[in-house]
C-alpha cells in the first residue's frame, strides 16, 4: 500500500516562506488529483491546494491563492507546496493528499481523497 510522507514544516517567522514536500513510499498507485489540506487546533481540516496530475491543472483556496503555489516534478514523484510571505494564520499541521479516482476537477474538500500522509507541522511567529 502507498504511503504518502511529508517533510519541509517548521518553526517560522511571520514574511518568510517554507517549501513542503510530499513524497510517496511503498508500492505506488495510480493517482489523478493530489493536494494539500491543513488543521490548525481546534478547527476542521481544510483545503490549501490542489494538482491534476493528467494536465496540471491547480486550484487554491482564496487564503492562499496569491502566496501559495504547488507544484509536482514527476521525475521524482514529489509535490511540493512553497508557501511565500507566511503569516501566522498559516499555522497549522499540513497534510499531502491523493485520489486514486478520477473526476471532472480537482477536490476540493478531503472526502474523496483516500490516500493521506501523517502530517507535518508548521508555526509561523508574529
Amino acid at each position: 500500500q502507498e504511503q504518502l510522507v511529508e517533510s519541509g514544516g517548521g518553526l517560522v517567522q511571520a514574511g518568510t516562506s517554507l517549501r513542503l514536500s510530499c513524497t510517496p513510499s511503498g508500492r505506488t498507485v495510480t493517482k489523478h488529483f493530489m493536494a494539500w489540506f491543513r488543521q490548525a487546533p481546534g478547527k476542521e481540516r481544510e483545503f490549501v491546494a490542489g494538482i491534476a496530475l493528467a494536465g496540471g491543472r491547480t486550484v487554491y483556496s482564496d487564503s492562499v491563492k496569491a502566496r501559495f503555489s504547488i507544484s509536482r516534478d514527476n521525475a521524482k514523484n514529489t509535490m511540493y507546496l512553497q508557501m511565500n510571505n507566511l503569516n501566522p494564520d498559516d499555522s497549522a499541521v499540513y497534510y499531502c493528499a491523493a485520489d486514486t479516482l478520477w473526476s471532472w476537477d480537482v477536490p476540493t474538500t478531503p472526502n474523496p481523497y483516500d490516500l493521506w500522509g501523517q502530517g507535518t507541522r508548521v508555526t509561523v511567529a508574529s
